[in-house]
């Protein structure tokens, strides 16, 4: 996924960990009106969850900011550096090695002595090393400039959470390496990505499809290691805290591993639904980013 996307759709992945949603549960349409707050993020998490991202965002946004969405992606992304040669190759050989019948078991046999030698190498180590990743996580979060100070309690509480389970994983371990090739070749064959340019051509439909297929092949690699996210779902409840239309509050509880974590949310109505503020003016905020170029240019050139 692209940066700015993940940027914009964290406070939703956040909440999506907070529902009590099973995946064999019926997802609520798209354009269904939503009688409250919390019906209203708990069907941005349920779209979440099945992995219905262009849904997600036709639920999260007004229409003419979801519109807008859509236009945005295709200017943002004619708008990218060109790949070079190097970079094109690179993709189109890994792509290539994914793709071929034997992939699994030629990619396993070449993970297999690198484990075994990290483990002697860095097994011992790894405490420390997660504890550096936890330390540079953390300042990374603390610096971006474009999560709310909410958001940043959050992603700093997610990360303490996970670092005992990211210590204690079984990394090195040579049959869960094997699973883990096995969804990583699974998920690239139904993604059907043919070269670099397929990959960069993805129009915004195509993308969030693409997006549900690597997502869904995350969730199964967490489980690989011990991290399901089912425990986190099951144990979510959304707690009303303040309603004052056009404006509401929420707070949505879990539990991660065993700890307890919480987020809270500023919900905002027009037109009858109700829509994240912080999202809503993440997407708003992208696009002024986008356009402003553009706009400079055309007083420049003005006579």
């Amino acid at each position: 996924m692209r940066p700015s996307f993940v940027r914009r759709l964290l406070p939703c992945l956040a909440l999506f960990a907070l529902t009590a949603c099973r995946s064999g549960e019926h997802t609520p349409a798209a354009d269904a009106p939503s009688q409250s707050p919390e019906a209203a993020v708990q069907q941005s998490i349920a779209l979440v969850r099945a992995g219905d991202f262009a849904g997600f965002w036709q639920h999260a946004l007004p229409p003419h900011d979801y519109a807008m969405l859509r236009e945005d992606w295709g200017q943002a992304r004619a708008g990218e550096t060109p790949l070079t040669d190097a970079e094109r190759s690179r993709i189109d050989g890994a792509l290539q090695q994914l793709a071929a019948p034997d992939a699994a078991a030629t990619l396993d046999a070449r993970l297999q002595p690198w484990l075994a030698d990290a483990q002697v190498r860095y097994g011992d180590q790894l405490p420390l090393l997660v504890g550096i990743g936890r330390a540079l996580a953390g300042k990374a979060i603390e610096e971006d400039a474009r999560l709310t100070d909410t958001q940043k309690r959050h992603a700093s509480a997610l990360v303490d959470a996970l670092g005992p389970w990211a210590q204690q994983a079984p990394w090195f371990d040579p049959a869960r390496a094997r699973r883990a090739v096995g969804v990583v070749v699974a998920t690239a064959r139904e993604l059907d990505l043919q070269d670099a340019q397929s990959l960069r051509a993805m129009d915004f439909d195509q993308a969030m499809r693409s997006y549900a297929i690597a997502f869904h092949g995350l969730e199964r690699m967490l489980a690989i290691y011990g991290l399901p996210l089912d425990e986190a779902l099951a144990s979510a409840r959304v707690v009303p805290l303040e309603y004052h239309p056009p404006y509401a509050r929420v707070r949505v509880e879990y539990l991660l591993m065993g700890t307890p974590l919480s987020i809270e949310s500023t919900l905002v109505q027009q037109n009858g639904r109700w829509y994240d503020q912080d999202l809503l003016e993440s997407v708003r905020q992208a696009h002024r980013r986008l356009t402003a170029p553009a706009a400079a240019g055309t007083v420049a050139a003005a006579p």
